[in-house]
């Protein structure tokens, strides 16, 4: 049986952020760098256990989405992994049910992610809607479109109304800024 806890990363052992780190860099087979453990913590992880065991993780992070005129709130989706011997078993769907019930409670306005392409039917199939737009950064030194990321941003409306087709911006990090 999969036992999901939820917590701030301030509420994790080091013991249980090894975990994790250990988990996503074998899950994203050494293309996961230390930009992205960075974009991964500060906010909230769903963990997913088995036996003891750590299967399967996804962290809730904020950020600012520009959209319409707006700065919207997002809770966005970063770091989600299973390991390889428990995958198509339901742990990613687990997850997600922890970090969506985070997001639907009011602190954000709208849920974001930039899924790789394995990972589409799982948040489709979900609700999340591909942002079909096009996309930019807001950067140090101003707009700068992200071709790249378009097509690979996904997003959960959360009551307020957004245009797919529009222009979308995200605020700046180091690393992959989707």
């Amino acid at each position: 049986m999969t036992d999901i806890r939820t917590a701030h990363t301030s509420d994790l052992t080091g013991t249980e952020l090894a975990a994790v780190r250990a988990l996503v860099d074998d899950a994203f087979e050494g293309d996961f760098s230390d930009d992205d453990w960075d974009h991964t913590v500060g906010g909230m992880h769903a963990l997913a256990w088995e036996g003891g065991e750590l299967i399967g993780h996804g962290s809730l992070v904020q950020r600012r989405l520009l959209h319409g005129g707006r700065a919207l709130r997002a809770g966005y989706v970063e770091g989600v992994a299973v390991r390889a011997d428990r995958r198509r078993r339901g742990a990613a769907s687990a997850v997600m049910d922890a970090l969506e019930r985070i997001l639907r409670d009011g602190a954000y306005e709208v849920g974001a992610l930039c899924a790789a392409d394995e990972a589409v039917p799982l948040y489709a199939g979900r609700g999340w809607r591909l942002w079909r737009g096009p996309s930019s950064v807001l950067s140090p030194t101003g707009l700068q479109r992200t071709e790249e990321e378009d097509g690979c941003i996904y997003v959960l409306p959360l009551g307020g109304a957004l245009d797919l087709d529009g222009a979308l911006a995200c605020d700046w990090r180091p690393g992959d800024v989707w």
